[in-house]
């Protein structure tokens, strides 16, 4: 629940999610939930000419399933409450 509850703060931040078959996709985040599914808006694909299809999609789901990475804006990641997170879910609290 850790990543759940922190990518919910990140709703309406500009994310980049890249796929388990190498396509990454760049857009808005406009939901995720406990499954870590992930609705993008505005999308774009980063790498255009390998994926040509991919230019005329502008709204997305992304089974969580799928994800490899999501990349945050560096100004969006706050390490401190990373930090304390992960340990207090490390204890069991």
């Amino acid at each position: 629940m850790l990543f759940f509850s922190y990518f919910k703060d990140m709703v309406g931040r500009e994310v980049t999610v890249e796929l388990k078959n190498d396509l990454a996709i760049r857009g808005t985040l406009h939901s995720v939930d406990q499954y870590l599914n992930i609705k993008l808006e505005n999308t774009s694909v980063v790498d255009e000419d390998k994926y040509p299809h991919m230019r005329s999609v502008r709204n997305c789901f992304i089974r969580g399933s799928v994800v490899r990475y999501v990349q945050l804006p560096p100004d969006g990641v706050d390490i401190e409450l990373l930090h304390d997170a992960t340990r207090r879910e490390a204890r069991g609290g």
